[in-house]
């Protein structure tokens, strides 16, 4: 078992690097204080093949492993939480319509979607549903070529500001096996959107609920067949998970490299803050807490790519203790900085308030539970993972 990263592998990290500490390091911030969404950014990041990270070659996209793509994901949120975790939103929409859709809507939309130069959104969370693709309301009726669909999604990542969305609907019967996906473009007739969201964190990029009146889709807009689209949405989330999961891991790696540096330069009682027992062991913590989500998250990432059979509670996992682990080392690193870490003049409060809606999306981290919980005790997880 070889966890050394390959030669491409840190090239790829590099690059990234780079892009993030040239681009949007500088201007995160900014960015956040005025609820700028950075289009210009993405069109850059586009260039550099990261809006389309693991889209397939066929449809214009780079192909990569999701391991490939998480080592890109840290490095971007080291620099831009909320830019690096709509990137990772983008890609999923748009490797879902590369992989899925027939070959004329790919040759129409993903040119421009993996350059960044068009924007996606996916649709899957409802006022009553959350990420419970199975209970699905809003509908999609057949009527001759066209798909007219009803119904709002909530919470949507870029609503407003994208050019397409990934939405996932209700064609047939309740429950799973009734749901399907759809390709819907986003200035379509009868598609309005709700007022960007006032949030927490996040800021850096919209969010909005958007509604669907007697919207008529050409059922060629659609993705894979009809009543795949559980099945898309369950592929879709295993892979969200992966990414925001790599998001907090990447700003909670930022927040205690900047944290060690300060607690050596802070004096308190004659003597830097770093020689205190007590700010050592806190380090110690961090470090341990953020190595093992790192790993823990690679680990899932292998198991996606390799198609595992118990890759989805790898995920589940991962997600679980990354988020609730990056979160906590953003936390102790404010903590760290003392009243400093709570003014906006340092990016220690930002790295807090971007984390922290992690832990509640893919599904809650109490959600992510009860998927681990129910393997272990329905499916004897416990003699496959060990």
């Amino acid at each position: 078992m070889d966890f050394s990263l390959t030669e491409d592998q840190l090239a790829f990290a590099e690059t990234a690097r780079a892009f993030s500490e040239g681009v949007l390091a500088p201007n995160a911030a900014q960015w956040d204080a005025e609820s700028h969404f950075p289009k210009d950014a993405l069109v850059q990041a586009g260039e550099l093949g990261f809006m389309g990270m693991y889209t397939p070659e066929s449809a214009g996209g780079l192909g990569m492993s999701r391991l490939d793509a998480s080592l890109i994901v840290e490095e971007l949120s080291r620099g831009c939480t909320a830019t690096a975790a709509f990137l990772t939103i983008h890609n999923m929409a748009t490797s879902m319509i590369g992989k899925y859709c027939s070959q004329s809507v790919i040759d129409e939309w993903c040119p421009e979607l993996v350059m960044g130069t068009k924007l996606a959104s996916y649709c899957l969370t409802e006022p009553g549903a959350g990420s419970d693709a199975a209970s699905l309301r809003t509908t999609a009726t057949l009527d001759g070529d066209n798909y007219v669909v009803n119904g709002s999604k909530v919470f949507i990542s870029g609503a407003g500001e994208t050019d397409v969305l990934v939405v996932m609907l209700r064609t047939g019967e309740g429950g799973p096996k009734g749901v399907s996906a759809l390709l819907i473009p986003a200035d379509a007739e009868g598609v309005s959107y709700g007022k960007n969201e006032e949030k927490m964190g996040w800021k850096a990029q919209p969010t909005r609920m958007v509604s669907f009146d007697n919207v008529r889709v050409p059922v060629a807009y659609r993705l894979g067949a009809e009543g795949q689209g559980f099945a898309i949405a369950m592929e879709g989330l295993d892979g969200g998970r992966i990414n925001i999961a790599t998001c907090s891991v990447g700003t909670a790696q930022q927040a205690l490299e900047e944290a060690t540096a300060y607690v050596q330069e802070r004096q308190q009682f004659g003597s830097a803050i770093a020689g205190f027992q007590a700010t050592q062991f806190k380090l110690a913590d961090m470090l341990t807490e953020l190595v093992a989500a790192r790993q823990m998250v690679r680990l899932a990432a292998s198991k996606l790519d390799s198609g595992d059979a118990q890759a989805g509670t790898y995920c589940a996992m991962a997600k679980r203790f990354a988020t609730d682990a990056g979160f906590n080392v953003c936390n102790d690193a404010l903590q760290l900085f003392g009243g400093y870490g709570y003014i906006k003049e340092y990016p220690m409060e930002r790295h807090v308030r971007d984390t922290r809606v992690h832990q509640i999306l893919e599904g809650t981290n109490e959600i992510m539970r009860v998927i681990i919980s129910r393997r272990l005790l329905m499916d004897g997880a416990l003699e496959v993972i060990k």
